[in-house]
């Protein structure tokens, strides 16, 4: 378990400090279960919510490494960490970062049983980068996984991520966004791509401040209820802002 505060707000990584995939972009360690410990540690859940609680947090983020190992993706550890939380913490918001569980619906739907507030599943880069940004996950993958949150659950508000600077064009971003709109997503996070550690991938681009405020107008006229756009916007960092301002916000256009 992992853990990031800011203001009332954290992050908690969980499923383990390994993943099964090799992003890119992503400087988490990787590992095979063939070769590493990869059981699930039963407590975590529950470790997860004593920490929220003892911190006082009015709203908490789980995320996860990728667990393709694991029959359900990890969907069951993922649904209990929640349940728990909820349950130490019942006034606060709760926010799910998921993989896409290889597009086992089923395993999304375990989460969204679970009860959080806020669905998050990042696109993370146009279509055309795919193979090379995210080699082991597929786009059309990822929308389903986005619409099918929408659709199951359609008072927990969606949102998705992606980053800017890998090499990207405008027309592709603006593509991105309308597929992820058409998927019935609420809200997207817009931030620029910084590599993490010399093994990354390198940056392509530095975008201006001009062209992420032209990516959150594209996107609100797309009928997003809120994009947020930004240099340092990141898909969980200042979440519970990003939340209410959501939240608030008209409802979305058709």
């Amino acid at each position: 378990m992992h853990e990031c505060f800011h203001r009332g707000a954290a992050t908690f990584m969980i499923l383990g400090n390994l993943c099964t995939r090799g992003c890119g972009f992503c400087s988490v360690p990787k590992g095979s279960p063939a070769k590493h410990e990869f059981a699930l540690d039963p407590f975590e859940p529950s470790h997860v919510a004593d920490m929220a609680a003892r911190m006082q947090l009015r709203y908490v983020v789980i995320t996860s490494v990728n667990r393709d190992d694991l029959e359900d993706g990890g969907s069951r550890h993922f649904a209990e960490t929640v349940r728990e939380v909820r349950s130490a913490l019942p006034n606060a918001r709760v926010e799910v970062l998921t993989p896409d569980f290889c597009g086992d619906l089923k395993a999304v739907a375990r989460v969204l049983d679970a009860g959080p507030h806020v669905f998050n599943h990042n696109m993370e880069t146009i279509r055309r980068l795919y193979r090379r940004v995210r080699p082991q996950a597929d786009y059309r993958q990822s929308l389903h996984v986005l619409e099918f949150a929408k659709h199951y659950r359609g008072d927990v508000l969606t949102k998705s991520g992606l980053m800017v600077g890998l090499g990207e064009e405008p027309a592709e971003v603006h593509e991105l966004l309308r597929d992820v709109r058409a998927a019935g997503t609420d809200v997207a996070t817009i931030g620029q791509y910084l590599q993490p550690t010399r093994r990354n991938l390198r940056v392509s681009e530095y975008v201006t401040p001009e062209q992420f405020d032209a990516y959150r107008d594209f996107g609100l006229g797309a009928g997003f209820r809120m994009v947020f756009s930004g240099p340092f916007v990141r898909s969980s960092y200042m979440a519970d802002l990003v939340s209410e301002k959501a939240s608030a916000a008209p409802e979305l256009r058709a």
